[in-house]
């Protein structure tokens, strides 16, 4: 399947007999032995190591970097980049005195770059399956790793690879889960998913990714048009949150995660150290067929209180419900 494929079957109503032939496909896939085509497909991956089912990783459509990440990233000053408007979603981060924004528009075809940012290689990554935008410090062990595109899920979510030993990650979590590295974790780097307004007002000084081949896809445009008000997730099988919907956007901290719409109802959501704060004037990259015209969802800035008294970011995901539930099933959503 093209990837352009994947994204047109996301918006057709008739998306329920692809899920029923990637089920019946999936029924080949079980846990204890890698299907042989993974094998062909990635001979350098120790299928001998795994932390997860096998059966829970299905094909999301495209082959390994059919979604190509962006590796070689180029950035413009703020008032040059002419193509995102002040309410368009991007992953910003402030890091060592450098501060980068990254419009949802252009990861939304890429779903990793490969960065680095204040000396430091991180990996800013999206899942617009999940809504969930992470940035990892690429370092492990004494060595950078340099991530990928699997073409896989596992609910639902991104499967990333390291290009140093194809092992597979999972982005919601960071953690590797098949492969030579299973086991080992990647440091989260706190970061925002915020307004083009918001990240400019902060950082007047910072520079924004801007596509290397304006041609390559058609950036701007939302290949999920309708997606976040649709019932259930694509290619997902799990249980589902009970008293949310399950394309709901929570705020994740941890294993505790709260609804942007308590947050927007409240202000402010204030708990010992942290501090969640309401900010409105952010659209959804996953409604409209043009990102910049999606309805407003807001966003948030979630901050803990330092020793000395002030606040700073920390670590945290506004992701959809059903994600957090699939990987943190013991975890709590504040709905009260």
């Amino acid at each position: 399947m093209e990837l352009d494929s994947r994204f047109a079957n996301i918006a057709r109503a008739a998306c329920a007999a692809a899920l029923a032939l990637v089920f019946a496909h999936s029924g080949s896939v079980w846990a204890g032995a890698a299907p042989d085509e993974w094998r062909v497909e990635w001979p350098r991956t120790d299928f001998t190591r795994a932390g997860v089912p096998f059966d829970e990783i299905m094909s999301g459509g495209p082959p390994k970097d059919g979604i190509p990440s962006i590796d070689r990233p180029k950035f413009v000053p703020l008032a040059e980049a002419r193509d995102v408007r002040d309410t368009e979603p991007v992953i910003g981060i402030v890091l060592k005195g450098e501060a980068r924004a990254y419009p949802i528009s252009i990861l939304i075809w890429h779903e990793i770059v490969n960065d680095t940012v204040g000396g430091v290689p991180v990996a800013i990554t999206y899942c617009p399956l999940c809504n969930s935008a992470v940035v990892f410090d690429r370092r492990l062990g004494g060595r950078t790793l340099e991530f990928g595109t699997t073409g896989k899920l596992r609910h639902s979510d991104l499967v990333m690879y390291d290009r140093q030993t194809e092992t597979w990650w999972q982005q919601f979590l960071g953690e590797a889960i098949v492969g030579a590295l299973t086991g080992e974790t990647l440091r989260m780097v706190p970061s925002r998913l915020e307004s083009f307004a918001e990240f400019r007002q902060r950082a007047p000084a910072g520079r924004v990714l801007v596509p290397n081949n304006p041609g390559m896809r058609r950036y701007g445009m939302n290949p999920y048009a309708g997606y976040d008000s649709s019932d259930t997730p694509f290619l997902y099988r799990g249980p589902l949150p009970e008293g949310i919907g399950a394309l709901e956007r929570v705020v994740v901290v941890g294993r505790e995660a709260w609804p942007l719409t308590r947050v927007r109802a409240k202000g402010v959501i204030a708990r010992d150290d942290l501090r969640l704060t309401w900010r409105p004037g952010q659209v959804s990259a996953l409604d409209a067929r043009r990102v910049a015209e999606g309805r407003e969802v807001g966003g948030v800035v979630v901050e803990r209180r330092r020793a000395d008294g002030g606040w700073e970011d920390t670590v945290h995901d506004v992701a959809f419900a059903f994600a957090f539930r699939a990987f943190h099933p013991a975890g709590t959503i504040h709905l009260d």
